[in-house]
């Protein structure tokens, strides 16, 4: 197994990130075999990833620091969401393997800057 699999482009805006992490995990998606399980896990990492993105857009939005933590925070959980299905994917070893780990990388990597934010606004 490959341990250095990266994106092909480095991203440094972290809004940006999470759109290509939401787009990334809909392609992954994509191409799971069909089953009731898989759709499951299919909808929820769909949802999560997205909803991730969308509320950071929502926090760029916020008047006070209160406000964007709280944000912040719906953006880290439903990050934590998409690593739960993403590592229940992995587990059953379902996709595209080099996919699922190049995903929960970049999840780890989310979420760790995403709390780095909310403490840095504490």
């Amino acid at each position: 197994m490959e341990e250095n699999i990266t994106f092909s482009e480095k991203i440094f805006n972290f809004e940006d990130r999470l759109v290509r992490f939401a787009g990334e995990s809909i392609f992954f998606t994509r191409n799971l075999n069909k089953s009731f399980e898989n759709e499951y896990y299919k909808n929820q990492l769909i949802r999560s990833s997205g909803s991730s993105s969308l509320n950071f857009g929502e926090a760029q939005g916020t008047i006070s620091d209160k406000d964007f933590i709280f944000k912040l925070t719906l953006v880290v959980k439903e990050l934590k969401e998409s690593r739960n299905s993403l590592k229940i994917l992995n587990y059953i070893k379902e996709g595209d393997e080099n996919t699922r780990i190049l995903l929960l990388k970049e999840v780890e990597e989310l979420i760790a800057i995403s709390s780095k934010m909310i403490i840095n606004k504490k």
